[in-house]
């Protein structure tokens, strides 16, 4: 049982709710946007005859878009106005979004996905960053906080995309979230005036384009993070690209309850797991700093044996199960991502190294789907999925080497610059 005291009580009361509420929408159809293409899979396969293979290549590039740009986005979040970027990146993924509901082919999905995909990244690092700056006594609650959007976008895009779809045709759906993005960039546009005081110029370093992936590479806990991130992304791409069509094809369930029952259970667990893992590491990292970076490799661990049973379960209740304990483990881990990143990176280039990590992760987590759409005819969905805990294994492994090897080090020498 969690006890509050009256500080405690006195400092969430004095917690910036608007901003975080704000960014949380902004999370919330950031995920919206991505997920809703993954639901209705099968109905823009029929609809313009594509293959599993494209299908699956369509959403790889998705990721591949986002991974190739983001370190330039990440430059970009250190070097301007935090909450400009933010509002840019959120009116040109929208009207991409919107527009996607015109497709006519592979040709125009592709193109209009590695639009969303390449606007998409210069959320994440601009908004980690600018979370870290005005959070800085509770980083692992906001973060954690914002973390929350991202299953909650994906639970009910999963559901809404999936019956809009059904009933309106899947044009709609794209039409329907891109058009609510349209309107919440303006919305931020007055009320980011409001609740954020100007960006002071920063004249003591003047942050490069470069700054990011040299800032990451000389951090060996940095890159063993890296290394772990890039191993849930994988999971994660994959999962959120075929598990619909999984529990539809396997199962027989309808479109939307494929993309809701596939959306819900993961990620309601999730929610779960990512507030009860920024509220205690919040705590724990008080006593000991490795404590972020512990909870994120028992999150990984634990998670293994439950993406191996959802794969090869044979009723609903187990492969719902093993979803649902997996995204609580999974939520575990993702509540302290940048928290953990930001130990070992200094303020003036957060922007540019979580870009950094998140190119190399997202290059290397593209993979997953085109992977998956290749071995389906083959393998099939419930080998490739349950295959996915061993890449989950590897990512604990990685982080538990720093743990042992790195950290302490790094922390160190990082304190020992602060005093100078």
């Amino acid at each position: 049982m969690i006890r509050y005291s009256a500080r405690n009580n006195l400092s969430l009361r004095s917690f910036n709710w608007e901003l975080i509420v704000l960014l949380w929408l902004v999370f919330f159809f950031n995920q919206a946007d991505r997920q809703i293409f993954n639901v209705i899979l099968p109905q823009i396969k029929a609809a313009l005859k594509l293959t599993d293979a494209e299908l699956g290549m369509i959403a790889s590039v998705f990721i591949w878009a986002i991974g190739l740009c983001v370190p330039l986005s990440g430059y970009i979040g250190d070097v301007f106005s935090k909450k400009k970027v933010i509002i840019f990146s959120l009116l040109l993924w929208s009207t991409a979004t919107f527009f996607t509901g015109l497709s006519a082919g592979l040709v125009h999905l592709i193109v209009l996905r590695a639009v969303v995909g390449s606007s998409e990244s210069f959320y994440a690092p601009a908004a980690n960053a600018l979370i870290a700056e005005k959070y800085q006594e509770k980083t692992g609650l906001a973060m954690a906080i914002h973390q929350t959007a991202l299953y909650a976008g994906i639970i009910i895009s999963g559901l809404s995309g999936a019956l809009i779809a059904e009933r309106f045709g899947w044009s709609t759906a794209f039409y329907f979230f891109g058009g609510i993005g349209i309107i919440l960039s303006i919305v931020l546009f007055v009320r980011f005036k409001k609740i954020i005081a100007p960006d002071t110029v920063q004249t003591t370093y003047k942050v490069t384009l470069f700054d990011g992936i040299m800032g990451l590479f000389r951090k060996k806990t940095a890159i063993l993070l890296t290394l772990a991130f890039a191993c849930m992304v994988f999971v994660n791409v994959g999962y959120l690209t075929w598990s619909p069509t999984f529990l539809h094809e396997k199962f027989n369930l309808s479109l939307a309850n494929a993309g809701f029952s596939s959306m819900f259970y993961h990620h309601i667990f999730a929610f779960l797991g990512v507030l009860l893992g920024g509220r205690f590491s919040d705590q724990l990292v008080k006593k000991t700093a490795g404590s972020r970076l512990k909870l994120q490799a028992l999150g990984l661990l634990l998670a293994c044996p439950f993406i191996y049973l959802m794969g090869s379960a044979n009723q609903l209740f187990w492969v719902y199960a093993g979803m649902g304990l997996f995204g609580f483990f999974r939520g575990i881990y993702d509540s302290n991502i940048y928290a953990s990143l930001f130990l070992v990176i200094p303020p003036t280039i957060r922007a540019s190294v979580s870009g950094a990590m998140i190119m190399f992760a997202f290059l290397i987590g593209a993979f997953a789907p085109w992977i998956l759409g290749i071995v389906k005819p083959t393998l099939g969905l419930s080998d490739g999925l349950s295959a996915l805990s061993i890449v989950y294994l590897a990512g604990s492994i990685f982080i538990f080497i720093a743990l042992k090897f790195t950290l302490s080090k790094e922390l160190y020498i990082a304190a020992q610059t602060d005093k100078i």
